[in-house]
């Protein structure tokens, strides 16, 4: 098996849902433009208050996914 190599980058996911949603949201918005993600981490959950209302739910999550190096190099 060949090493690997994986980058980890912060990533924070809004939703008038849930905070599960929100996480979901992240992790699919990265994946239009990142391949390989292998892990993605939940660390925080918080939520934004408008008149003591809950009007959306913030997942911040770090992700990782595989580098590759440039083969045009």
């Amino acid at each position: 098996m060949d090493d690997s190599v994986y980058k980890v980058i912060e990533l924070i996911g809004t939703s008038g849902e849930s905070w599960e949603a929100a996480a979901r949201s992240a992790v699919e918005t990265a994946a239009m433009s990142l391949e390989d993600i292998r892990v993605a981490e939940v660390v925080k959950m918080d939520m934004r208050l408008e008149n003591n209302k809950v009007v959306q739910f913030r997942t911040k999550v770090m992700v990782s996914f595989k580098y590759h190096k440039d083969l045009t190099e």
